[in-house]
This record gives C-alpha cells, structure tokens and sequence, in this order.
C-alpha cells in the first residue's frame, strides 16, 4: 500500500484527486491539504509520496519541496501542476523532485504514474520527456531514463529486453506473478513507452543489454 499526501490550494482539486487514486486498492490517501499545512502534514502522516502542486499562492513551491526532502523520513515528491515551462521543470528536478506530471493527465494514467514512482521510477509527463530527450542524443536519452529506474526497475528491464514473460519475471527476481506484472507495466510508464518492444529498444541504446 502507498500512502500519498496530496498537496494543491484548490480545494476542488485537492477533493478530485483523493478520489482518483483512493479508487485504486494499492494505494491510500493520507491527506489532502494546501501548500500552507503541507509540511505539518508530512511529518503527522508520513506519506510514501507527495503529490505537489508546485505554484502555491501562499508559500513558494520550491521551497516546500526542498523543506519536504529534508525531513528525517523524507517521502518521494512528484510535482502535479498544469505549468510545464522547461525552465519550472528544470528547476523542480534539480531540487529533488522525483517526477513532474501534468492535470490534463487521464485517472488511470495518473494511477500508473504513481505506481511507477512508488517503485523507484522518475517519472516525466510525455510531453514533457519528450521536450527534454529531443535535446539529447538517442543513446544519452536512454541512458538517463534507465538510470531514473531503481534497481529493480532495472533489473525487470532487463529481463524485458530478454525476451521473458511475466512469469518468467517471477520466478527469476522471486516476487508474484501480480508483482511481476505490475512492475512491467511500472517500468513502461517510467520510461514513456507502449510495450515491450519498445521496452527493449530503450534498454538497448542504454546499453542495458546488447
């Protein structure tokens, strides 16, 4: 179970997206405040992750995020905004978020978003990665989204780029076979891509596998 605060100064919002991902049995709720409580909220409920709206009225969105990383438990941040300026995304990275999605997001693709960031992945709205890998050489590209996995993202990115099934998966990383298949679907999200084909074509020109 993931516990997830969810931080926006629009009451409607906030309301909306608790019960969004409140639907999903795998994950939790632990509160739904504005930027002002957020903090408090924090360090009470001791959220997983944080969904962070980043352009708050009545605090600085960047500075919360760096206040929130350094609490003794610091949860994972992902900021969830409809402001997608390179120059707000760069900022929100560097100072420790771990995915930046956007509101125009469907439900059940915010859900796997937050999954996959439960699991360790950086995740980036499409538009968004697609805007900062255009930039960069193909295999750089791929690099930096293989690295954005966690260790098990990666070693399940591996096994993908194998060729295994899900069972496959299982049995080799000794998790269930619901496990296996949701960190397939995880590591697709994380790294923006439909299937396993195109899986394995990241992993590739990362060098992940030959």
């Amino acid at each position: 179970m993931t516990a997830v605060l969810v931080v926006d100064d629009e009451a409607l919002v906030r309301s909306g997206l608790a019960l969004i991902l409140d639907a999903d049995p795998e994950l939790e709720v632990v509160g739904a405040v504005d930027g002002v409580q957020a903090l408090d909220a924090a360090r009470e409920r001791r959220p997983d992750l944080v969904l962070l709206e980043v352009r708050l009225r009545r605090t600085d969105g960047l500075r919360l995020l760096r206040a929130l990383h350094e609490l003794a438990d610091p949860p994972r941040v992902a900021i969830l905004t409809d402001q997608d300026g390179d120059d707000l995304v760069e900022a929100a990275l560097r100072t420790g978020a771990t995915g930046y999605l956007l509101k125009n997001t469907s439900p059940t693709a915010l859900r796997r978003m937050v999954h996959a960031l439960a699991l360790g992945a950086t995740v980036l709205a499409p538009e968004v990665a697609r805007r900062r890998r255009s930039s960069w050489p193909i295999e750089d590209a791929a690099r930096a989204q293989v690295q954005a996995l966690d260790p098990r993202g990666r070693a399940v990115l591996r096994l993908v780029a194998q060729g295994a099934t899900n069972a496959e998966i299982a049995l080799t990383l000794d998790i269930t076979l619901g496990t296996a298949k949701e960190a397939v679907s995880a590591v697709l999200e994380a790294l923006g891509v439909r299937n396993r084909v195109l899986a394995a074509l990241v992993a590739a020109r990362a060098g992940l596998v030959t």
